[in-house]
């Protein structure tokens, strides 16, 4: 007892603080406290600053990236809304003084008197479902060329891409031949005699982009000794240089007589009606992020030695491929962007996280992981997969050409369509979006951006979304910003785009391209006969350098003739590379 009374007056040692000094002390702690936290979370939009990273001041919905081998986390904000858009998103102003034209003019001659006896041509396409759309297109003008009659076109079935759909489980085979019989006779099979056909046919191959000469000079003596000729690998075998009737007998072809059967429209219709019953516009993206594609490219994604491995396995395979240094082909804009950045892209350029997002793909290197950052900035993401039931699907999943057909429908049918890459689909949408009113068509100067996108944390996203703005200039699908002479045919079809009658009031009057006046609209073209040459001239190697894929030059120059960016499939005719790339 005696212990614990001596006990007691120790614990009240400790001096007592007067209360308005407690007070005080604890309205001070807590108003560190708020003081603290509000540094913390700075206001939206609160201008950082210097000490603070210029990340910190932008919005909600962080999109966590894995920037190297080692795993480091760097966040990056981005606002719901995007950045500060471009003046109309969703299409252009100009649109409306510009339109598709390729009706023949009064000089071209009709399939009748232009088609001789004994002469048929065969043609067997090579590569995907695109590549043997730019194959059958390029038939057809073959055909017109020697005066032959073409036989309808044989598809490519023991390709990579392992489809054995003929032309008629793609095309409508009866409308292909009932709308150009104007202008080629077209027959579904050759003549046959008590059963079997009257004769065999002499097989060859013509140089890429071979000129109305070089068939003239190659193939014509055999169709007129042999009867019948089939020429093989037909893919890109014609050149672009050619006189402005043959350019427009391509855009009938192309943009008029191939139509996609009536189930596969069907089905390619009811995708698109999906979207747009979710949101009044939406965007389609061809992504181009599979293995083969980036094994193909040469470049690198920061996934360390398991990436170089995996990617450097693929590459193998083509024993044409060079060695390439990957900073250097992301530095000349070769590199496809990795589906975050394409995102970033999108979102810089006003379009916010509602929009919905139709993405067309195979494969995609990473899988769910490589996915997830475009899936955070664009949380409406859909697929034909997603969009449509298994059941739906069932006629067509068997068959890449096939599903290819869908996807290609539904960018077609989009507000805006995005290509991450520059090959046959891209290519070929971007023309026929041209064709048929100038609908926006995206395609990312990787070339400039590939500076911006790995420093994007060091700047505010104020600077962030205007420098890829600026960069984007020009490659926006504005209908003034490419001139003819610059592109690839099939992207630019410039003897088929016809302009209004104001536009060609504020043409160049020392331009050097005919305009001739009719009910009231100008025509831009150059004269009947007059040949057009659409192939990249030097000064243009910025065209160039975004391309890769099936057209990338392996560590060669280009050469005059016959040869173009195309040609890197002549030296090495490596088929599994002629197919894999030919989306």
């Amino acid at each position: 007892m005696g212990l614990q009374r001596r006990r007691r007056p120790e614990r009240r040692v400790v001096p007592s603080v007067p209360v308005p000094a407690a007070l005080s002390a604890a309205a001070l702690l807590l108003l560190l406290v708020l003081a603290s936290h509000s540094l913390l979370a700075s206001s939206p939009t609160a201008v950082p600053k210097p000490r603070t990273k210029p990340s910190s001041i932008l919005l909600k919905n962080p999109v966590e990236v894995r920037r190297n081998a080692a795993g480091a986390i760097d966040v990056f904000r981005v606002p719901s809304g995007g950045g500060g858009p471009v003046a109309d998103l969703w299409g252009s102003k100009l649109s409306k003084d510009y339109y598709g034209c390729s009706n023949a003019s009064s000089g071209f001659a009709t399939a009748e008197s232009n088609s001789l006896p004994n002469r048929y041509l065969m043609i067997a396409t090579s590569g995907g479902l695109n590549q043997q759309r730019t194959g059958i297109t390029d038939a057809v003008v073959a055909a017109r060329i020697l005066n032959a009659t073409l036989v309808v076109p044989i598809l490519d079935q023991k390709s990579f891409w392992k489809d054995a759909s003929d032309f008629a489980d793609i095309f409508d085979v009866d409308w292909f031949i009932a709308t150009l019989r104007k202008d080629v006779k077209i027959i579904k099979q050759l003549p046959e005699k008590g059963g079997k056909i009257i004769r065999t046919p002499y097989t060859m191959r013509v140089p890429r982009k071979c000129t109305p000469r070089c068939y003239e000079s190659r193939v014509l003596p055999a169709l007129m000794k042999k009867h019948v000729v089939k020429l093989t690998k037909f893919d890109y075998r014609l050149s672009n240089k050619l006189e402005t009737d043959l350019q427009k007998l391509r855009c009938r072809v192309n943009y008029h007589s191939l139509k996609f059967t009536d189930q596969i429209q069907a089905m390619g219709d009811t995708l698109i009606q999906r979207m747009k019953a979710k949101s009044k516009h939406f965007i389609a993206l061809h992504l181009r992020f599979e293995p083969d594609m980036l094994a193909f490219s040469g470049c690198y994604y920061g996934g360390g030695e398991k990436e170089k491995t995996e990617l450097g396995a693929i590459r193998k395979r083509w024993k044409s491929l060079h060695t390439r240094n990957p900073e250097k082909e992301r530095r000349h804009g070769k590199c496809p962007l990795t589906p975050e950045e394409i995102g970033l892209m999108l979102r810089a350029l006003g379009f916010g996280n509602d929009v919905h997002l139709y993405v067309a793909s195979g494969e995609i290197y990473g899988g769910e992981e490589t996915l997830a950052p475009l899936k955070t900035l664009f949380p409406n993401f859909h697929s034909k997969e997603t969009l449509a039931t298994e059941e739906e699907l069932a006629p067509f999943s068997s068959y890449s050409s096939r599903m290819a057909a869908l996807d290609f429908i539904v960018c077609d049918g989009s507000d805006v369509f995005v290509t991450n890459n520059n090959g046959n689909m891209a290519r070929i949408l971007a023309g026929r979006r041209r064709y048929f009113g100038h609908k926006r068509t995206i395609r990312p100067n990787a070339k400039k951006l590939y500076s911006l996108f790995p420093n994007r944390t060091n700047m505010t996203w104020e600077t962030f979304s205007s420098k890829v703005r600026t960069f984007q200039k020009g490659f926006m699908g504005e209908p003034d910003e490419l001139r003819p002479g610059r592109g690839e045919f099939h992207e630019y079809p410039a003897a088929c785009i016809c302009e209004g009658s104001k536009v060609a009031a504020h043409s160049n009057s020392n331009d050097r391209t005919e305009v001739s006046h009719k009910n009231g609209i100008s025509n831009v073209s150059r004269s009947a006969g007059e040949a057009i040459d659409y192939h990249s001239s030097n000064e243009d190697s910025d065209w160039i350098d975004l391309d890769y894929g099936e057209n990338t030059p392996l560590g060669r120059s280009f050469s005059n003739g016959t040869e173009s960016e195309y040609d890197v499939f002549i030296r090495q005719e490596d088929p599994e590379l002629d197919e894999v790339l030919s989306d």
